[in-house]
């Protein structure tokens, strides 16, 4: 013997040499070669299961092509084993799989045919739905490296196929894996071929799933979630993209910029789960509006935009009339059985006669979707000449007017006062922002846009905020300040640090400071909001949800986020003296923030009657202009 394989062959032949000891010893030593014998047989067992698992390793590469890495695997698991065939059945539906056979060979129809059939049955006696030839897809993948035809008989393939079969779809939707192998009349080998297929059936589960992954991440990351549709950042590389096209080949185009008419109101009214569907039944209807080869996306909330290629101003209006016509014959039923109309403002563009860059392209579309809303609703603005003239003058000064008011740090604060609705004093003040003009005081309303488009608000919010904290430390007010955050400050990590500098070169106290973010901004930015909030409140800053209610989803964030105050939707207070609902709906809010130790306030507090009703449902804080309006000066009993 020359070798541990050599061990195999050990045998100790059995013989009677007359001596009943000597008999004995021949016996312990024939036990004794049966177990080295054994070992031997063992090893090589052991040494054939590592050769086929070290190929299941899964690396980035893999996942660029799943088929292609299951016929590496083939070809890889033939240098050690003889496979004709391997099999993989996924889950991909309800009722609905698909079968992948993977081949070494080039196979006849007939071969093809007879281990379908004896596949098929496998899975039957296992699973029923998988028998069902109308809910079985199959695909047949041969592997680029061999090409030679196979020559297999029916009781050869049946014989030698090894699978394994599950009830219910594990990991990437697998549910069953098998191979064709004449190892597999070997019983000790087979029984490591059926490990081996356990793992297979994970390793090729996995790169299926981390395949699908992969995909739908670079799906979402051009695509809306909802409605499908492109999304905001594959629509401004469409728009810039078909403007050089347009540039090159000499002609027109158009933007098209559709708005919702009294979605919110639907959404309020019907809640967030019937305003999704309402939007994903207006994207359909938009969509068959359209001609081949226009662009739609979804641009935000209830807005999309449109890319019109080769349509000048009488195409774009033909279309966007079509829309728009479309959209008000539709009619939706909530769960209640009451119909939602719905209408339409649209604005649009024409390059180049309205403007020759994307930007300008898009906000003057903007615009013109903003007048037609003005003009009554449920219309169609063709732009004029002074269109051209009135949108840049004054989108160029108001552009003007913020750059210039952040570089020179004039943004001016203004204070409205919140009074303590037990003791009637002003215990807090909402910080908001102001610009002061040749022509007069800006009010946020008229700049915030032209701030967001210029993506400088959140530099808006820091100079805001040093201009408010610089009015504490001099005047020594002693009050809370509530300030409004734009979503954007979610995804600065310079912000939270910016805000500790200023809050200790003013010697301002952080459980004086309550930050605000919109309940509809809590919804977009879930789960950065969630850190967000957590950080400020290590911080010691206190933290409110604004327009609470607004929503009806507003409940699972007071239970998710450690909030400090609750500014009740002002549509709630206003009408809650008119309407019962509304009134249920600040009871609940009430009661349920007493529970949690969440202080709550009224906005839109407007006159006496209001604050009477505000006094007896039990709120604890009042903001409104029947409290106060919003001045350059904090209430003179605030000073310490």
């Amino acid at each position: 013997m020359s070798s541990i394989s050599d061990l195999t062959k050990l045998e100790m032949e059995s013989s009677d040499i007359g001596f009943a000891e000597f008999n004995n010893i021949l016996l312990e030593l024939g036990s004794f070669a049966k177990k080295i014998r054994d070992v031997a047989v063992d090893r090589k067992i052991l040494e054939f299961e590592l050769q086929v698992l070290e190929k299941f390793i899964i690396t980035s590469e893999v996942v660029k092509d799943w088929k292609e890495h299951v016929h590496r695997l083939l070809l890889e698991i033939n240098r050690i084993i003889e496979a004709y065939t391997l099999f993989t059945i996924f889950q991909i539906d309800d009722e609905l799989y698909d079968l992948e056979v993977f081949w070494t060979g080039i196979p006849s129809a007939e071969i093809k045919g007879t281990v379908e059939k004896i596949i098929r049955q496998k899975a039957t006696n296992i699973n029923e739905g998988l028998g069902n030839a109308a809910t079985l897809n199959i695909n047949h993948n041969i592997a680029p490296d061999f090409h030679a035809p196979l020559d297999l008989k029916e009781e050869d393939i049946e014989l030698q196929t090894k699978s394994l079969i599950l009830q219910n779809p594990r990991i990437g939707g697998v549910v069953g894996i098998g191979v064709q192998s004449k190892l597999t009349k070997d019983p000790i080998r087979s029984l490591v071929i059926d490990g081996v297929l356990t793992t297979l059936l994970n390793v090729v589960g996995s790169i299926k799933a981390i395949y699908k992954y992969t995909r739908d991440i670079e799906y979402y990351a051009t695509r809306d979630p909802l409605t499908n549709l492109y999304n905001q950042r594959l629509f401004w590389e469409l728009l810039k993209y078909e403007i050089l096209r347009a540039e090159r080949h000499g002609y027109k185009f158009s933007v098209l910029v559709i708005d919702l008419d009294n979605f919110k109101n639907i959404n309020d009214s019907h809640g967030h789960v019937f305003g999704d569907r309402f939007l994903s039944e207006i994207a359909t209807v938009v969509h068959n509006a359209l001609r081949n080869g226009d662009i739609l996306s979804r641009y935000g909330g209830d807005e999309f935009a449109v890319v019109l290629p080769d349509a000048d101003e009488e195409q774009a209006f033909f279309v966007a009339n079509r829309i728009r016509e479309n959209i008000s014959r539709i009619s939706i039923a909530t769960n209640d059985g009451a119909k939602v109309k719905a209408t339409a403002s649209i604005g649009f563009a024409v390059y180049p006669v309205h403007a020759s860059i994307a930007k300008d392209l898009f906000m003057f579309a903007d615009n013109m979707m903003y007048k037609a809303k003005n003009e009554g609703k449920n219309t169609i603005v063709i732009p004029t000449g002074e269109d051209v003239v009135e949108v840049f003058r004054s989108t160029g000064e108001v552009n003007i007017v913020v750059m210039n008011a952040i570089e020179e740090k004039s943004v001016i604060p203004y204070f409205q006062p919140i009074i303590n609705v037990e003791t009637g004093k002003v215990e807090c003040h909402e910080v908001l922002s102001r610009i002061k003009t040749d022509k007069g005081i800006l009010t946020a309303g008229e700049f915030i846009e032209a701030a967001e488009r210029l993506g400088v608000v959140s530099k808006l919010d820091y100079v805001l905020m040093e201009k408010a904290f610089e009015k504490v430390q001099a005047d020594g007010y002693d009050g809370s300040l509530f300030i409004n955050l734009s979503p954007k400050s979610l995804i600065l990590k310079e912000f939270i640090p910016g805000v500790l500098n200023l809050t200790k070169k003013h010697e301002i106290d952080h459980g004086t400071i309550v930050f605000e973010i919109t309940e509809r901004d809590t919804v977009r930015n879930i789960s950065l909001l969630e850190k967000f909030i957590h950080d400020l409140k290590s911080e010691g800053f206190n933290f409110a949800i604004d327009d609470f209610g607004s929503g009806f989803s507003s409940f699972h964030y007071i239970k998710r986020f450690p909030i400090d105050y609750v500014k009740i939707d002002g549509e709630f207070i206003r009408n809650m003296i008119f309407d019962s609902k509304d009134m249920a709906i600040v009871k609940a809010i009430i009661v349920l923030c007493k529970e949690l130790g969440i202080k709550t306030v009224a906005e839109y507090v407007e006159n006496e009657e209001i604050l009477k009703a505000v006094r007896q449902v039990g709120i604890v804080y009042d903001q409104g202009y029947h409290i106060g309006k919003p001045s350059p000066e904090f209430d003179s009993k605030h000073r310490r």
